[in-house]
């Protein structure tokens, strides 16, 4: 039958037997070229038996431990001048803010009724005198009598009564005298110490006492203390360390850092610390004292103090990012000589920049793995890339 002449199903039924016969065969190639495939060696799983980690070798650093902690200055000595007598001002003889010495004159108070009691009180002194001399005169003159029995013995006994009288009021103005003397001298108040004065509470003409409060504060500057608070697990490591350096006080180093970040370029010493500790915090309170020749610190200042060993000691340190820590402490895992991972359990010292010191569980030149470590397990095969040791801060 000629083509024009068939079905057109006809036609479609082909087609579609066709396209069938296609199909099989791309699946048959598939299936060959996957079966071919299956017979190679599976070299991702031998991959997979040996991963690649970076690791670092455990070193030695000179090590200079040191402690921060926040620290306020406080003045050795801090006086509030006050009046001890009552008068009007007549003198202020200082500039505020400026530095006093010792015994330097700060105010005067009028002396005219001061000194007229030092006066009268002179006066009442030399009054009983001549009384006590006079009654000496009569009672030895009385005793002569009564010996010769020519006076009476109770008049020899008033005669040395009187003379008892009078050498009491010669002690007791004597002892007015003094007073007098004394307030007579407060009416020039003077500095006790050394430091720099404050603002005056008063000034020229105003009436001052005792309740008038405080004129003017002192504070010492040269030297000065630096106090802040260690807690008792830091303060029991410094210790060891002064122990390790023989336990003088100069052993440690003492610096402050401003609140600007400059260094203090003076060092300053360790000499108290504080018997109690404060139970809410677990802190008690050390003390050193600054130099503070240019008055750069002034009291209250907060600073950062910083305590530190003099001394540098090579210590072991691996990065901190080797350091794993679990229920039982601080570990490392470390590849051995056959390229294996076994676990170190370590004991750690302070921090040094990126790096830890390292007391105990490793020793120079063992590898600790830094990159990769979560592919790894405890005695797997591993495939090490030795990784450069940074150049450490400051050395």
């Amino acid at each position: 039958m000629p083509d024009a002449a068939r079905p057109v199903g006809s036609r479609s039924l082909w087609s579609r037997i066709a396209a069938l016969a296609v199909a099989l065969v791309v699946v048959a190639g598939l299936v060959w070229y996957f079966a071919r495939g299956a017979d190679k060696p599976a070299a991702p799983a031998a991959a997979q038996s040996a991963p690649a980690v970076g690791v670092r070798a455990v070193t030695k650093r000179g090590v200079s431990q040191s402690f921060e902690f926040v620290g306020r200055i406080k003045a050795i000595d801090k006086v509030e001048v006050r009046a001890r007598v009552e008068g009007f001002l007549e003198k202020v003889l200082f500039r505020e803010g400026q530095d006093v010495k010792a015994g330097d004159l700060l105010y005067q108070i009028e002396k005219v009724q001061f000194d007229a009691q030092v006066q009268q009180a002179k006066a009442n002194l030399a009054s009983a005198e001549a009384e006590a001399t006079n009654a000496e005169l009569q009672y030895s003159r009385q005793l002569d009598l009564s010996k010769r029995q020519y006076s009476p013995q109770s008049t020899v006994d008033q005669q040395k009564a009187a003379v008892d009288t009078a050498n009491a009021k010669i002690l007791q103005y004597k002892a007015a005298l003094t007073q007098a003397q004394v307030n007579l001298d407060y009416t020039d108040i003077r500095s006790p110490i050394a430091g720099r004065i404050g603002r005056t509470t008063y000034t020229v003409g105003n009436l001052v006492n005792p309740a008038s409060g405080v004129l003017a504060t002192i504070v010492s500057q040269d030297p000065i203390y630096v106090l802040f608070p260690v807690s008792v697990r830091d303060l029991e490591t410094i210790r060891e360390a002064r122990r390790k350096e023989g336990g003088g006080l100069a052993k440690i180093d003492i610096r402050l850092r401003l609140s600007d970040g400059s260094e203090y370029p003076h060092k300053g010493v360790w000499n108290f610390t504080d018997p109690q500790v404060d139970q809410q915090t677990d802190t008690l309170i050390m003390r050193a004292t600054v130099p503070n020749p240019d008055r750069t610190l002034s009291d209250g200042q907060f600073v950062t103090a910083i305590i530190r060993e003099r001394r540098e000691e090579s210590k072991l340190v691996i990065p901190q990012a080797a350091l794993q820590v679990d229920q039982s402490g601080y570990y490392a895992l470390v590849v051995d000589g056959q390229h294996k991972v076994e676990q170190r359990r370590l004991k750690t010292g302070p921090n040094l920049d990126t790096d830890v010191v390292i007391t105990s569980g490793v020793k120079e030149g063992d590898k600790v793995i830094v990159d990769g470590i979560q592919k790894v397990r405890i005695g797997q095969m591993v495939q090490e890339t030795v990784l450069p040791n940074p150049v450490a801060a400051g050395g």
